[in-house]
């Protein structure tokens, strides 16, 4: 077993050495012996110990004033029956007790075979020889107490040794054969725990751990050793919890306890079964348990009337009217406030067509209107206005070259604005100077075209003659 000693550091003084060493023997076995010659010795030297049948070799795990609090520890009494170290193993002693080990695994096997042959009800788990080769320790473990003086006979005339039979736990059968746990380090009965305390289930139930023997149970079969380390942290948190021996009657219903949380002194009901769980303090328990005791019942877990319930949404309901009552009273003032208005429009808007200047009545109308191939694409075409001289001609001045009449001034061919209908596509290759045949005699002046003709235009819905 690792061993750290935490006094090597300390300056203690010499003459009050402690001479008794720690000795560490197969399997994690440890026993102590008086260093009488006073060897200089250091943790980890094999040395040669005596035993009551001869001499045996170990390896020293501790020494100095630490190996006495470990004996008051195990109740160790220091006396004469303590042995003696004879001296430090020198290489030959090392390959005697290589040799008697050797021995172990083959005697192992045959032990077990002659078990079976007797019928015995126990198992084998280890074997351990004396560095001298005088002795052989077997180890072995079974549930009722085994006759095994046929055993001894067998087992001395077949290998020519002196027997010792010593019965162990599972528990130290574990220690002895080592392993690694669940929590991946090396076991605690094969590095450092020497007493092993009973470990009972009601260890788990304190904790909340699941009773499941598959995760409760260690290598050696039993309940873990560390079931315990924090079982005495829960005795002393549990104390504040109340026992729940019966649900907690509630006007909702029996209240049955689903989980208790004893760090965050919280616990979980649940009403008639339902899956929702419903959590409260341990306070909150008492008080129902309290009221319980009394013959009455409370409303549910966390108000003891209805009373109360009503109370509160009559609180949350005057604070939402307070709520309603505040913004209502600022909506008004920020209709009532006045906009700046902007007759040039801001932001995206399109200016209104009011706003635009209005044409000059003295400009040709051939300035004045777009044509209609110049529209941008998907655009609806505008609604024109009632232009009684929209018919005439564009320029009719443009070959005379002299200035067009004012718009006002030019006579009116007729009455009654001609019909649209009658307008005919130009023909030819468009040399005819845009002269188009709308149907009246009277010729019209000759004039260079500017724009080109309108295409699929009917009539203009908005004059008067069109009806």
């Amino acid at each position: 077993m690792n061993v750290f000693d935490w006094l090597s550091h300390m300056g203690i003084p010499e003459v009050d050495t402690f001479d008794i060493v720690e000795v560490k023997f197969k399997g994690g076995r440890k026993d102590y012996y008086r260093n009488v010659d006073f060897l200089a010795l250091n943790t980890g030297d094999p040395v040669v110990v005596d035993v009551p049948s001869g001499h045996h070799i170990g390896y020293v795990s501790l020494q100095g004033e630490l190996v006495r609090l470990q004996m008051q520890k195990r109740k160790v009494r220091n006396d004469d029956e303590i042995l003696r170290i004879y001296r430090v193993a020198n290489q030959k002693d090392m390959e005697k007790w290589g040799e008697a080990q050797n021995r172990e695994i083959p005697t192992l096997y045959r032990c077990r075979q002659i078990v079976d042959e007797l019928g015995l009800k126990m198992k084998m788990s280890d074997i351990e020889y004396q560095a001298d080769n005088s002795k052989a320790t077997f180890y072995y473990s079974a549930d009722d107490r085994i006759d095994f003086r046929e055993l001894i006979k067998v087992l001395a005339g077949e290998f020519r040794i002196r027997v010792e039979m010593r019965q162990i736990s599972l528990r130290q059968e574990a220690g002895r054969l080592g392993g690694i746990g669940v929590c991946g380090r090396e076991l605690c009965c094969s590095t450092w725990l020497v007493d092993f305390k009973n470990v009972s289930t009601s260890a788990a139930r304190y904790q909340n751990l699941s009773l499941n023997p598959g995760k409760l149970s260690g290598q050696c079969g039993r309940l873990k050793c560390c079931l315990n380390y924090e079982l005495d942290t829960y005795m002393d948190a549990i104390k504040d919890i109340p026992s729940i021996d019966r649900p907690l009657q509630t006007e909702s219903g029996p209240a049955k306890l689903q989980k208790t949380d004893i760090f965050r002194k919280l616990m979980w009901f649940s009403y008639n079964n339902d899956n929702d769980w419903h959590s409260i303090t341990c306070e909150r328990v008492k008080e129902i348990q309290a009221i319980n005791e009394k013959g009455q019942k409370v409303f549910n877990l966390q108000y003891n009337e209805a009373s109360e319930i009503e109370d509160l949404a009559a609180k949350s309901t005057r604070e939402l009217e307070l709520l309603d009552k505040k913004f209502a009273t600022s909506n008004p003032k920020r209709k009532k406030k006045p906009r700046p208005q902007n007759k040039n429009g801001g932001g995206n808007k399109t200016p209104q067509a009011s706003n635009k200047p209005a044409p000059k009545q003295n400009q040709p109308e051939a300035q004045q209107n777009t044509p209609q191939n110049q529209r941008p694409a998907g655009e609806q075409p505008k609604k024109r206005r009632n232009n009684k001289n929209r018919n005439k001609p564009r320029n009719p001045d443009a070959n005379t070259g002299q200035a067009p009449a004012p718009q006002n001034q030019q006579p009116k061919a007729q009455n009654t604005p001609p019909k649209r209908q009658n307008i005919q596509k130009p023909k030819g290759n468009g040399t005819n100077n845009g002269n188009v045949n709308t149907g009246d005699t009277q010729p019209k002046p000759q004039g260079k075209k500017k724009f080109p003709p309108r295409k699929n235009e009917g009539p203009n819905p908005n004059k008067p003659g069109n009806e």
